[in-house]
C-alpha cells in the first residue's frame, strides 16, 4: 500500500534456471526485449463509487483469489473479496467498519484467512481472521496510530509477520492468538518523515528462510534472514531505486526472481537475484496504481488500485513468458 493510505485518514515451482542466486547492486531498470508478461487482460473490473479499491491480493489452493478492499479511500466501508480465476464470479467474505481499510491479507494452511485491518479505533485495529464457515474475529490488536500493511505467514503456520508502514517495525503475531510483539524496527523500515506520503516499510512476504519487504519512501527491496532462533538476521537491499514500490511477489517458492508493483510509476517490474530489473508492464498495458501482484503458475495477476480520477479499479491478469524471462 502507498500514498492512498494517506487519504484515507483523508506458483508452482518454475525451471531451475530461475532458483536463487547471490545478491548484487541493481542495474538501472529498461524495458524488456521480449515481452515477459503476455495477454494482459481485465480479469475483474471493480467498482470504485462501492468502495471496491484493491490493495492486497492473495491466491488460494483452489485458483481463487482473496482481495482486500481499501474502503475507505472512496468513502465507504472495506472488503474481503473472493474472485474466481476468471473474474466471473466473485462473493463477499467480510464487511468492515465505515472509515476502516482492509490492507494485507494471506492463508494458513487450514484454510483460515488472516488479514489487517487498518484503524484509529483501538478496539479493531490489528490482525484478523476468518476461519472456514466461521465469523471474523480479532487475533491481535496493533497500535491505532500505526498502519499494518503487509501480511504473511511462515512455513510452520505459526507465526504472522505484519509491517507497519508508518512505525517502520515488523510485528510479529502468534497465530495461535497472543500479543503482538516487535520483530524488527529499524532505519531501514522507517519512512522518511519529510516525505509528503510518509510511509516506510510496505509489502511483505515469508520467502526462502526469510522475510522480504518494501519500503515505499526509500524505493528499497530489502531480505531478512530468520535466524534458527526466529530472530532477524543482517537486513540485505536486494535492490534500490524501485520509485513508488508498493507490494510483489515471486515467480515461484524456489525463485528469488520477484515482479514488484510500482504504484505512482504505473509499472510492475521484474527483479533478479542478481540485483537487474527489467520494466515488464506499463501504463500501456492499463495498470493504473498497481498495488501487489500474486503469481499462480505462468499466470500472473495485478491488483489496479486506480487512485487517479477516472478511476477503473480492476483486477487485471497476464501470461508470464518464462522463455522471455530467462533470456533477460
Amino acid at each position: 500500500m502507498s500514498k492512498k493510505l494517506n487519504l484515507a485518514a483523508a506458483v508452482a515451482a518454475a525451471a531451475a534456471v530461475f532458483v536463487s542466486a547471490p545478491y548484487a547492486s541493481a542495474a538501472a531498470g529498461r524495458e524488456h526485449p521480449k515481452p515477459v508478461v503476455t495477454d494482459v487482460k481485465t480479469v475483474a473490473p471493480f467498482d470504485w463509487s462501492a468502495g471496491e479499491v484493491p490493495e492486497n491480493i492473495t491466491v488460494n489452493p483452489d485458483s481463487t483469489l482473496t482481495v482486500s478492499m481499501l474502503g475507505s479511500y472512496a468513502g465507504k466501508r472495506p472488503e474481503l473479496v473472493r474472485v474466481s480465476a476468471d473474474g466471473r464470479h466473485r462473493s463477499v467474505l467480510v464487511t468492515g467498519v465505515l472509515g476502516d481499510g482492509f490492507t494485507g491479507n494471506t492463508l494458513g494452511s487450514d484454510g483460515t484467512i488472516y488479514y489487517n485491518v487498518w484503524s484509529k479505533d483501538a478496539s479493531r485495529a490489528g490482525v484478523w481472521k476468518l476461519p472456514p464457515g466461521g465469523h471474523p474475529s480479532r487475533l491481535a490488536a496493533l497500535p491505532a496510530d500505526g498502519l499494518p500493511n503487509g501480511l504473511a505467514i511462515d512455513p510452520s503456520g505459526h507465526i504472522l509477520y505484519v509491517s507497519d508502514s508508518y512505525k517502520g517495525t515488523i510485528w510479529a503475531v502468534p497465530v495461535a492468538g497472543g500479543q503482538a510483539r516487535t520483530w524488527l524496527t529499524d532505519q531501514a523500515l522507517a519512512p522518511v518523515p519529510t516525505a509528503s506520503i510518509p510511509i516506510g516499510v510496505n509489502g511483505l512476504r515469508y520467502h526462502n528462510g526469510a522475510v522480504w519487504v518494501t519500503n515505499f519512501n526509500k524505493s528499497t527491496l530489502l531480505r531478512v534472514p530468520v535466524t534458527a532462533a526466529g530472530k532477524p538476521g543482517r537486513i540485505h537491499q536486494v535492490i534500490g531505486g524501485e520509485v513508488g514500490i508498493d507490494d510483489f511477489n515471486f515467480l515461484s517458492s524456489r525463485s528469488d526472481i520477484v515482479f514488484t508493483a510500482l504504484n505512482t510509476q504505473n509499472k510492475v517490474d521484474v527483479v533478479y537475484p542478481n540485483g537487474k530489473k527489467v520494466t515488464v508492464l506499463t501504463a500501456a498495458d492499463g495498470l493504473a496504481s498497481p498495488t501487489a501482484t500474486a503469481v499462480r503458475g505462468h499466470e500472473l495477476y495485478i491488483t489496479d488500485a486506480s487512485l487517479a480520477a477516472p478511476h477503473h479499479p480492476q483486477l487485471q491478469g497476464g501470461r508470464i513468458n518464462l522463455a522471455a524471462l530467462q533470456g533477460s
